[in-house]
């Protein structure tokens, strides 16, 4: 238990650091290739995508899917949101978060439930799709159709890296640790 705690105090510590990267601007916004394109040149996006395939990787593998799936049905709803003018509050420091959150319960497997992964991906997934949402312009039907595509592949790259990964002593860990210092190096960006 005192172990979950500090792990707690440290994530808190450093989603409250957290300030808005900017990390949804000066990127093409519409079409198929931008949205395919996005997801991989995006720092924030590309690991928060691989670390949820990375928690997928964790989990029995009949149960594999959910993580993704829960993702890519959150970030739709997230992106409507965006398109409707919806506001969400700490989008960007959300995702900024995500990063380090993912990595904590990835780093720290055994004191997280899956259904507390589970619940912190819906969440993120939001942040992140309301963010594409909201800055989709011209043709948002090929964008969205790309982001989600290309995301759901970089869930597949993540759940292939964690699979090997886990093939090694700490290598979950390990990469869980790496999360969450990219996201405190991006944090502090």
């Amino acid at each position: 238990m005192r172990k979950t705690k500090l792990i707690a105090a440290t994530s808190a510590s450093l989603i409250f650091m957290s300030s808005a990267a900017f990390a949804h601007t000066g990127h093409a916004t519409s079409g198929l290739a931008a949205g395919l394109s996005h997801p991989l040149l995006g720092l924030d996006h590309m690991l928060a995508m691989l670390a949820v395939g990375v928690w997928a990787a964790m989990q029995p593998t009949s149960r594999a899917w959910q993580g993704p799936a829960i993702f890519i049905s959150m970030l739709a709803v997230g992106a409507g949101l965006g398109l409707a003018g919806i506001g969400v509050p700490m989008v960007e420091p959300g995702i900024i978060a995500s990063i380090v959150l993912f990595g904590t319960i990835i780093a720290a497997r055994q004191f997280f439930p899956a259904s507390a992964g589970l619940a912190l991906i819906a969440g993120f997934a939001l942040l992140h799709g309301h963010a594409h949402g909201t800055e989709a312009v011209g043709g948002i039907a090929g964008y969205m159709v790309g982001f989600m595509t290309a995301s759901a592949l970089l869930h597949l790259g993540g759940y292939t890296f964690g699979r090997i990964a886990s093939q090694v002593r700490f290598g979950i860990p390990a990469i869980g640790l790496v999360l969450v210092a990219a996201g405190a190096a991006l944090a502090g960006a």
